[in-house]
């Protein structure tokens, strides 16, 4: 049973969305028009992650959401989570384990772009499926426009920053995440101390579910790469842009655009519970896998800060 989290208090309502603004941002000023250029040097990886991430993963989860028989709004935010692009944490992860960060760069640049469309198109779907009585509740084109704001404007300001000024945008980098890592943390801790007993008593029936669909992303994200020959660093990238999410994006958009707390809980735990899950992929497949070479982000123009950008909650 889903009760009411008690998350209406400025700290939240006002800090996550500006902690996922700073986010973004920063990854604005990492990019630049090269990253989506680069698409060219490996179309085959890009397009076959495409295709896992925005077709292969949302059935996977609505698979998973009917075989676990979640309550209504619960269901909608796993596929809402299913449905957020990867988060800049797969940049990190891809860097730890040796896989093609470029290529990271690129796809993470791409999905921004993509989730425009693909996430409320997914969440409506998702909603008139499982709630199809709440004409309340859904993504109409206010409510996307919103979307584009909450997604695609920061990163827009964070390239035109880099464009007009190269140098400001490197020496922003660290400043932006730290501030970034800081104000999210912040409204987390803040989230979780006043709704800790409704978290825990969630947390059970959601730990397994969000486990296991990172567990089946990553190696998703993995495996059809390597079975169709692409290149073991960038099967390492698209494990991890496929199987990190970025759940804080996914959080603040069931809260503040959707408006309903409750259905941001699957990504509130997968938030937690996704570092441990990549973590201990990531050192299964190197152990496992054939050794990558490490690709060589500064040969392809990557800023040198790209390769360790990422959010604490993605």
């Amino acid at each position: 049973m889903v009760h009411t989290w008690r998350m209406g208090s400025a700290l939240t309502t006002i800090g996550l969305p500006v902690a996922l603004g700073i986010i973004m941002f920063g990854l604005g000023l990492s990019l630049t028009p090269g990253d989506f250029a680069r698409v060219a040097k490996h179309p085959k990886a890009v397009i076959i992650a495409l295709v896992c991430q925005l077709l292969v993963l949302p059935a996977l989860c609505l698979g998973l959401v009917l075989v676990f028989q979640l309550p209504p709004v619960l269901a909608v935010g796993m596929m809402l989570l299913a449905a957020s692009p990867g988060g800049t944490t797969a940049n990190l992860y891809s860097h730890l384990f040796r896989g093609d960060v470029a290529l990271n760069i690129s796809l993470t640049a791409i999905n921004s772009v993509l989730a425009v469309f693909t996430l409320p198109l997914i969440t409506n779907l998702a909603i008139a499926y499982f709630l199809p009585g709440d004409d309340g509740l859904g993504l109409q084109l206010a409510k996307v426009v919103e979307v584009f704001a909450i997604v695609l404007l920061p990163v827009v300001l964070g390239m035109l920053v880099r464009w007009w000024r190269p140098g400001f945008a490197d020496r922003m980098d660290k400043p932006v995440r730290i501030a970034s890592v800081v104000i999210l943390v912040i409204v987390i801790a803040g989230a979780i101390v006043s709704n800790l007993e409704l978290l825990l008593e969630n947390f059970g029936s959601l730990a397994a579910i969000t486990v296991l669909f990172c567990v089946l992303s990553l190696t998703i994200g993995y495996l059809v790469p390597r079975l169709l020959r692409v290149g073991p660093a960038q099967s390492i990238a698209s494990s991890f842009e496929i199987g990190i999410h970025n759940a804080t994006l996914a959080i603040v958009i069931a809260q503040t655009v959707i408006g309903s707390v409750e259905m941001s809980l699957p990504a509130a735990v997968y938030g937690v519970l996704m570092f441990f899950v990549a973590l201990g992929f990531g050192f299964l497949i190197r152990r496992r896998g054939p050794a990558p070479e490490r690709a060589d982000a500064a040969a392809d123009g990557v800023p040198a800060a790209a390769a360790g950008a990422g959010e604490p909650v993605s």
